[in-house]
């Protein structure tokens, strides 16, 4: 693996190196599945760029390409090597093409390698039972999720790949991960490796493989499909009726968590007629203790969800269809109309702490406001800062605002438009809108940080001609929620 890592980045196999190579539209066409813009750039390419062509074409593209021209691509490798390995198959006596799916993947800190299985689009027929799945959308959301602060120890369940696992070595001592997967695990193995990094890798089901332990933090992207509980692909199938997995996961953190550690996972829930959705996760959360932000980021009618997860299987339409209707029966059957997905950051009380937990359970789904981890970070430290700060003591807080916008909406009328509401946003931030008032856009162009609270709201009773602890009793609950969602913050 040391000399398979050591071609590609020689040969510029990283993101900005395919970038830069096929240039930006085709590369955004190839993100989207659209792939021959890439052929048709890595054609005819010549000097120092040739080796990265043919790689390309080979691992993104599923080509069939000359071994002089691999060869070429893996001098140190070889290719006989790679095929011994089971990267590379020859088609014939002069051709050959990659069995894996190869790719280059980077962060804010540096370039990987990621090393899975080819997926439905790359290679003709359905995927194997044990297919193990690549850089994927809800992969790199939870990624970008987590809260990279350093920790001594963290658990990956359901690794796959490794992309979890990838990312946090960067920032934890100790990782342990695990599948019940024996092929994912061995590619995880792999994807190490060829990074340079080693993991405590285990083979089982959920928390069995670390049973007695505790972790600083734990990260899932679980096998969370809603389903009967067969388990036709590992990848997606956990075997468990409906969201059981998801509600198993989440009731068994507490035993592995140690005080103030973090879980983020990933997870779909069943929404039935007439059902409130946030009351079917926050029972997950009932006993448990943890503190925990819930996030759904979509909600799926059953037709477009067994759509999207028949298609990745890459089996053939009678197949598909006979597959669809007994899901789609199975779903009818048990009253459910709908799915939804998002992600759960839970976070255990510290040693000592004995009070309610601080759940909050919302919906989230405009584009630009994604859980990222430095948001997440932010929110737990907030949601902490308001537990802890009385309403006496926060009158005799000094507050700033967040850079924020304005929005207005109005309605034209006899006498022109007329406002009908206005809200102000923190950009990037999710769920950072709060719907205000005469006073409290008042009160949140006064707050600079210069006067406490109370002080700032005897300012406005007195403009506005009102009773000064009746505005402090009204405005506290508006100012409280500008802190939750971060528009408003103590200023230092």
């Amino acid at each position: 693996m040391a000399a398979l890592g050591a071609d590609l980045r020689s040969a510029g196999y990283t993101n900005d190196g395919v970038t830069e190579l096929l240039g930006e539209g085709a590369h955004d066409a190839l993100v989207r599945g659209v792939w021959w813009p890439a052929l048709a750039a890595t054609r005819d390419v010549a000097g120092d760029h040739r080796r990265l062509a043919t790689l390309i074409r080979l691992f993104l593209l599923g080509s069939d390409e000359p071994e002089a021209a691999v060869a070429e691509a893996f001098p140190t490798t070889g290719t006989d090597a790679l095929v011994t390995q089971g990267v590379l198959a020859r088609v014939d006596e002069s051709l050959l093409r990659a069995r894996l799916d190869i790719r280059p993947h980077a962060d804010d800190t540096r370039d990987y390698h990621v090393i899975a299985d080819q997926d439905a689009a790359m290679r003709p027929g359905p995927v194997a039972h044990d297919h193990v799945l690549g850089i994927g959308g809800a992969s790199i959301s939870l990624a970008r999720a987590v809260i990279r602060e350093p920790v001594r120890r963290a658990l990956d369940i359901g690794t796959g790949c490794g992309i979890q696992a990838l990312h946090l070595d960067a920032h934890c001592e100790q990782i342990v991960a695990t599948d019940t997967n024996d092929r994912a695990l061995a590619l995880a193995a792999a994807t190490a490796r060829l990074n340079g990094m080693s993991w405590d890798l285990r083979a089982g089901s959920m928390f069995e493989p670390v049973a007695g332990e505790r972790f600083d933090l734990i990260v899932s992207n679980p096998p969370f499909v809603v389903g009967a509980g067969g388990r036709d692909y590992i990848y997606r199938d956990s075997g468990v009726v409906g969201d059981g997995l998801c509600e198993q996961l989440v009731r068994e953190l507490p035993a592995h968590l140690n005080p103030g550690g973090t879980a983020q996972i990933l997870a779909n829930w069943v929404i039935r007629e007439g059902e409130d959705w946030p009351e079917r996760v926050r029972s997950w959360l009932a006993g448990t203790g943890l503190d925990a932000w819930v996030v759904q980021r979509e909600v799926a009618d059953p037709i477009s969800y067994v759509s999207l997860w028949l298609s990745d299987a890459g089996e053939d339409e009678a197949t598909a269809a006979r597959r669809g209707a007994e899901w789609l029966e199975w779903f009818e059957a048990n009253g459910i109309v709908a799915i939804g997905m998002g992600s759960i950051t839970a976070r255990a009380p510290l040693d000592g702490e004995h009070r309610e937990p601080d759940v909050v359970i919302e919906e989230i789904t405009g584009a630009g406001e994604e859980v990222t981890g430095p948001e997440a970070q932010a929110f737990l430290a907030r949601r902490r800062y308001l537990r802890e700060t009385s309403d006496e003591q926060l009158l005799a807080r000094r507050l700033s605002v967040a850079p924020v916008m304005l929005e207005e909406l109005s309605l034209p009328g006899d006498e022109g438009w007329q406002q009908v509401s206005a809200a102000v946003r923190r950009p990037g931030g999710p769920g950072a809108v709060l719907g205000v008032d005469e006073v409290s856009r008042a009160l949140l162009a006064g707050s600079r940080g210069q006067v406490p609270l109370g002080v700032l709201l005897e300012l406005l009773a007195d403009f506005h001609g009102v009773d000064a602890d009746a505005l402090a009793e009204a405005a506290l609950p508006v100012v409280r929620e500008a802190i939750g969602r971060g528009i408003l913050y103590e200023a230092t």
